[in-house]
């Protein structure tokens, strides 16, 4: 599991170890000295086991390491092997380097470190934000305007920051002590063989993927199951929902490259225009998670990625796709704007009521936050929205055997993947909140989980081969 403790206020989650968990070994193939024998995908037909949606796997223990897709030669004999994800992605051993005084955050205005006295626990609220306002109006020149956006955000962070402070250093005194986390220097490790940018061409399959014929509802083909030792082509993996229905690991290629489906999985590669191939899975969904991809001026900037507006984001079918009292959880940027407009606007829109608002909180493997808590320009921690879909059925799930109701605030702490926007898993924070062998369901996924369907244009990003190292188990 990848729920390291588990306390009143939260989670110390293993990201990395769940992705380790996710089945992803070739068992009962044969390995060539010329390479593993497999077309688009590699099945495992022994040792085994079912995975459920908020479950996985254990892995079999670790062995030489070997590069991606590199073959071990066993001499004819049957081998036994795994992928798992690199660990050098999740080696954060120190906290990101803070902003030189020097750096200007508005028209000539420094960024400043707020530093506060031992008693700051017992400021209250409206105390904690005075200060933080004329700390900045002391650095700030006159014509800097300190705008309404910033003020929300520092009111915001006055009311959660007692919380995040003292929850994640109850959480992060058991790691310390369980030996998870360890004050260490960080590990020598050649970086330069990490691949920071791997071409996937997800874009270009998107894009391929609006050319094809339209698959209508009263279409037969709403599913291609991956099958052991198949060809594939790209047009029956992107004109409907592609599903590993075996307890096994698939390999599958698109434009050439490889990409690992964990058992029990599936998932559409598309963008927003091309959801009806999901509407025609007939799926009805008990918890959807969303991570949409938010409208800001730092994304605007930098054109990394495309984004959507908040009325793109209404118009995605949650209603359609969602069961009776679903649970929805929606990632939120720490702009206040985002926030109110899921909890005031978005989850009215979809007949969602707000129940609670979560974390998450990113520390070093020593148990620090990357970033200053205080920090005027990012925080260690992003909000989650959770809320539950009001339909005819009125049951009352808290009475539901071994379902808890949600709690207000919790803490989902965890070291944090190099890579952008790879989310921790929220499967087994959210076990205890539902019932079990529920269907789920990732929206704007980039990778894929045992038990769940994922769609985005970027599902397959981080199932990747190059992600991932080859193991022979012993």
């Amino acid at each position: 599991m990848s729920v390291v403790h588990r306390l009143a206020v939260g989670w110390l989650v293993d990201h990395l170890s769940f992705i380790n968990q996710c089945g992803y070994e070739i068992c009962d193939s044969f390995a060539h000295p010329g390479g593993v024998t497999h077309n688009t995908s590699v099945t495992a037909t022994e040792d085994c086991h079912s995975i459920s949606a908020f479950a996985a796997t254990p892995s079999s223990s670790d062995g030489p390491p070997n590069g991606p897709g590199d073959a071990v030669e066993t001499e004819g004999k049957r081998a036994k092997m795994r992928y798992v994800f690199r660990e050098e992605f999740f080696d954060i051993s120190k906290p990101h380097i803070a902003a030189a005084p020097e750096e200007l955050l508005c028209q000539g205005c420094p960024e400043v470190c707020l530093i506060f006295p031992p008693f700051i626990s017992l400021w209250n609220d409206m105390d904690f934000f005075c200060c933080c306002f004329l700390l900045i109006l002391q650095k700030r020149k006159r014509k800097c305007v300190f705008n309404q956006g910033e003020l929300d955000a520092l009111e915001y962070h006055s009311k959660v920051r007692k919380l995040i402070w003292e929850g994640t250093l109850h959480l992060v005194q058991e790691g310390l002590k369980s030996g998870f986390l360890h004050h260490t220097t960080a590990k020598l490790s050649c970086k330069n063989n990490v691949p920071q940018r791997i071409v996937c061409g997800l874009a270009e399959l998107c894009e391929m993927a609006k050319q094809f014929p339209a698959v209508n509802e009263s279409d037969h083909q709403a599913v291609y199951l991956l099958e052991e030792e198949t060809s594939s082509a790209e047009q029956d993996l992107l004109s409907c929902v592609v599903e590993n229905s075996s307890n096994c690991m698939r390999i599958i290629v698109l434009m050439g490259q490889k990409y690992l489906v964990p058992p029990k999985s599936s998932f559409l590669l598309s963008d927003i225009s091309c959801l009806q191939p999901l509407l025609n899975y007939k799926k009805k969904y008990d918890v959807i998670v969303i991570d949409p991809p938010w409208e800001n001026k730092s994304v605007k900037r930098s054109n990394r990625y495309s984004y959507l507006s908040s009325w793109q984001i209404k118009q995605i079918p949650v209603p359609a796709l969602a069961a009776p009292n679903c649970l929805v959880v929606m990632w939120v940027t720490n702009r206040q704007k985002h926030l109110r407009f899921v909890k005031d606007e978005l989850y009215p829109h979809w007949s969602v009521k707000t129940l609670a608002e979560w974390h998450w909180v990113k520390i070093t493997t020593a148990g620090e936050f990357v970033l200053p808590l205080d920090s005027l320009h990012k925080k260690p921690y992003e909000v989650l929205v959770l809320g539950r879909v009001q339909g005819d059925e009125k049951e009352d799930l808290s009475k539901s055997e071994g379902v808890l109701p949600i709690p207000e605030h919790q803490l989902i702490v965890s070291i944090p993947c190099s890579l952008h926007s790879h989310k921790p898993p929220l499967a087994a924070v959210l076990a205890e909140f539902v019932k079990p062998d529920v269907e789920c369901l990732e929206l704007f996924a980039r990778n894929l989980q045992p038990g769940w369907t994922s769609w985005g244009n970027e599902v397959l990003k981080f199932q990747h081969i190059d992600y991932f190292t080859l193991l022979q188990n012993e």
